[in-house]
């Protein structure tokens, strides 16, 4: 028990000088770059597992990987009744969305669910205005965005309403994800742990059915652990770096990133060379975020 407690202060330690070291927006940066490497490993395992599946192995390998150093067992136990609250509300949401997520993706195109998921935190980032500044910052991104983004409506109603659940639960994510890191980077690790844990106990009875079919094939069990990885560890870990010190506004505003990103991994990664206006509105996203300043 000591050794545990020992270990625990220490990652504590580390997350809280991790987050002072380097500045909020290299955190985000990071996080941007993994939430796409995510479905490239989703791509293997789709056709095996289902939908539903890729959702449990994502939240599942998180959820491995954060127990040893969270003690989310240890940190519901110690919370209080609204601190329990924010736990099953961050988890219940981690575990929504991921699905829906998936969901949406296996019925509408990508370029759809991200714009709508997108639209959704456009709300937080005006609720957070303060100048006239951000209100430039924020035309310029949106611009940029629906620029980068072609967005078709479609007659698919089921495609449309996991795409918009989707996209209200990222903006759960966005607010009860500031409200977890509120007393700094290692508090809100924790309670990220904990969260993905109650994630994990709540999509068990729905997706482990079809991911069991991946653990005949142990290239498909690491796909399944990457896509953990790459989708929850590393850029939910890094989101709580960047949350710890950004106001939620501005941490809103730089969501308008991930088009940019998307497209530039696709260039580098996938030879998807963009398009002059596809280059042209990545430079709008880029200058609505140098416009910007945090309120």
């Amino acid at each position: 028990m000591i050794a545990i407690s020992e270990l625990n202060r220490c990652d504590a330690m580390t997350f809280n000088k991790a987050a002072e070291y380097f500045p909020p927006q290299a955190w985000f940066g990071v996080s941007a770059v993994f939430h796409y490497l995510g479905p490239s490993f989703a791509v293997l395992l789709v056709p095996v597992v289902g939908v539903l599946g890729v959702a449990w192995f994502r939240i599942a390998s998180a959820a491995v990987i954060f127990a040893p150093f969270t003690s989310p067992w240890k940190t519901i136990r110690n919370a209080d009744r609204k601190g329990r609250l924010l736990l099953f509300g961050l988890g219940l949401c981690l575990a929504v969305m991921n699905t829906s997520f998936y969901l949406a993706l296996d019925r509408r195109p990508m370029s759809l669910v991200a714009a709508m998921e997108f639209v959704g935190t456009i709300a937080v980032a005006l609720y957070g205005l303060r100048t006239g500044r951000n209100l430039l910052a924020l035309a310029l991104a949106v611009s940029g965005v629906f620029i980068l983004i072609d967005v078709k409506w479609a007659s698919d109603a089921l495609g449309l309403f996991w795409a918009t659940l989707n996209a209200a639960l990222f903006v759960g994510y966005i607010m009860l994800g500031h409200k977890a890191a509120e007393d700094g980077a290692s508090g809100g690790i924790e309670r990220l742990g904990a969260a993905m844990s109650i994630a994990f106990v709540i999509l068990m009875p729905v997706g482990f059915v079809q991911a069991w079919q991946a653990f005949s094939s142990s290239g498909l069990v690491l796909a399944g652990i990457g896509v953990g990885i790459c989708s929850s560890v590393i850029p939910y870990i890094c989101d709580q770096l960047a949350m710890s010190r950004l106001p939620r506004a501005s941490f809103a505003l730089l969501l308008a990133l991930l088009p940019a990103t998307a497209t530039i991994i696709a260039a580098i990664v996938l030879a998807q060379i963009p398009t002059p206006q596809g280059l042209f509105g990545v430079v709008m996203v880029m200058a609505g975020v140098a416009v910007h300043k945090p309120s």
